[in-house]
């Protein structure tokens, strides 16, 4: 109790010198509530990115790998190496479903192509008799020994295209995303519509190049948007002879026909980056040929939060400099301030009063005028980071609603159930390449216990590292010294 006294009497004797020192902690408080809560924020949007994206697995094939031990400048070399490509061992539907039985894997999609010949439509194409002499046609019209590619997905996850806004729906039947999964049903090229004059419920017929027929119906018309995606001097872009279906109906043409070659394309949801190379090892015990291997979504996912880790970066170190000025600029003061105060320690050390009791009552007029100013600087500064705080978040939450809003568009605007894709259903969109962050208005989700927490104990180590210069001074200062030094 004498200490606490003698420090509030000494605090009121001394304004001047204790309010500079409760301004410049009020100022830090301030700073270092402001910085504390954007770093709060910039977390919490991190953590709703990475949750956001899937974390995905695909199966590429390893070319460096293959190549090792060959010439591909010898004539011998270029064929040893094609025998070995030739001998490469695909994989199968079955196989990818082998695969999917994982303990690491969460979930899983894929994309099953096939190529058909056309019955009662025709493929886009330029005749060669309206080519002009040195010009060749487009790989999508020569590249294939059949007229069209089938493509059959397996969910709406792996419609990259459309999710990528490399395709986007022209028109669509109002009960497509309903069907589209199950059944004979397909999306046509918009070129391809026009060059066969067809319309939405039209029905086309597909046939295998030994003669088997496949009826499809129509429920909607997309167009291709990447510019340069063209061949020189072809009218058609390169996905007008593609037919979007689903992938059971690629299956039941693959399991009725096994003339029918088919190219698959898995994508597996995995639940940690850190399983890639059990998940890897666990394919090649399952078949997976060793000229295959595994690839992350990894690098994406962390691009999508590089300029708020660059926040966080920026905050952290604006509040590394600005305690180590304060620090610095406190502990000066506090110097001065034992200095200017060294006869009143000599006189009490000369009446009996002990060198921890004086220490701790310098110390406690440090904490009586921190703790104020923390208070001050935590109301002041809470109230700044809320609209600084909230104006960080409310550009990213905008973003993901754009970009939401966007992919909606590229589908025809509607979701699985048929409905408008909107902000209130956007959460169908979680885990198809962009984040789904929940907005807040409470200032509780900015400056919380957490930070609160923090701030005290910064203010606490300021006020440590500025009660050194006392603790060091008293226990050196002679009070028989200062007297005569006095006198």
């Amino acid at each position: 109790m004498f200490i606490l006294k003698n420090a509030w009497i000494s605090i009121k004797r001394n304004k001047g010198r204790n309010i500079l020192i409760g301004i410049i902690i009020f100022i830090i408080a301030c700073a270092c509530t402001i910085t504390l809560a954007i770093k709060n924020t910039a977390g919490y949007l991190i953590d709703s990115y990475k949750s956001a994206y899937d974390k995905e697995v695909t199966i590429s094939f390893d070319r460096a790998n293959m190549m090792k031990g060959f010439d591909p400048s010898g004539a011998e070399g270029r064929e040893n190496a094609r025998e070995k490509f030739d001998n490469i061992a695909s994989y199968t539907i079955d196989d990818v479903l082998s695969f999917a039985d994982s303990e690491y894997i969460e979930n899983y999609y894929y994309t099953y192509s096939i190529g058909l010949n056309g019955n009662n439509i025709e493929k886009a194409e330029i005749e060669s008799n309206n080519i002009p002499n040195g010009f060749g046609r487009g790989k999508e019209n020569n590249a294939s020994s059949t007229d069209f590619t089938l493509t059959g997905y397996s969910s709406l996850d792996a419609m990259s295209e459309f999710i990528s806004g490399t395709y986007t729906m022209n028109e669509i039947r109002e009960d497509a995303w309903t069907i589209a999964f199950d059944g004979n049903y397909v999306f046509i090229n918009e070129e391809l519509a026009s060059y066969n004059n067809l319309k939405l419920n039209d029905k086309i017929k597909l046939e295998s190049e030994d003669g088997n027929t496949y009826e499809f119906e129509i429920i909607g018309i997309f167009k291709e948007n990447e510019e340069g995606t063209e061949e020189p001097m072809s009218m058609f872009s390169n996905s007008a002879n593609t037919l979007v279906t689903n992938a059971k109906a690629v299956t039941n043409i693959t399991e009725s026909n096994e003339n029918v070659k088919a190219t698959i394309y898995p994508t597996f949801i995995i639940d940690s980056y850190d399983h890639v190379e059990k998940l890897q090892t666990e394919f090649y015990e399952k078949g997976l040929d060793e000229n295959f291997v595994l690839q992350t979504n990894e690098e994406l996912a962390l691009s999508g939060v590089s300029s708020i880790q660059n926040i966080n970066s920026f905050a952290t170190t604006f509040l590394t400099l600005t305690l180590i000025i304060g620090g610095i600029v406190l502990f000066v003061i506090n110097m001065i301030n034992i200095r200017e105060r060294k006869y009143e320690i000599g006189v009490l050390r000369t009446i009996g009063i002990s060198k921890l009791k004086l220490t701790m009552q310098f110390v406690s007029e440090l904490v009586i005028v921190a703790v104020v100013a923390l208070i001050l600087g935590a109301g002041i500064g809470a109230v700044s980071s809320k609209s600084v705080s909230n104006s960080l978040l409310e550009s990213e939450i905008n973003s993901s609603n754009e970009r939401t809003e966007e992919i909606g568009k590229n589908f025809g605007g509607t979701n699985m159930n048929g409905n408008m894709l909107n902000r209130e259903n956007r959460g169908e969109m979680h885990g198809k390449g962009m984040p789904v962050v929940e907005a807040y208005d409470s200032i509780d989700a900015v400056v919380d216990m957490k930070v609160l927490l923090e701030l005290l104990a910064i203010g606490l180590t300021l006020v440590l590292v500025s009660s050194i210069a006392s603790m060091v001074s008293i226990q050196r200062f002679s009070p028989l010294t200062i007297l005569k030094e006095r006198s």
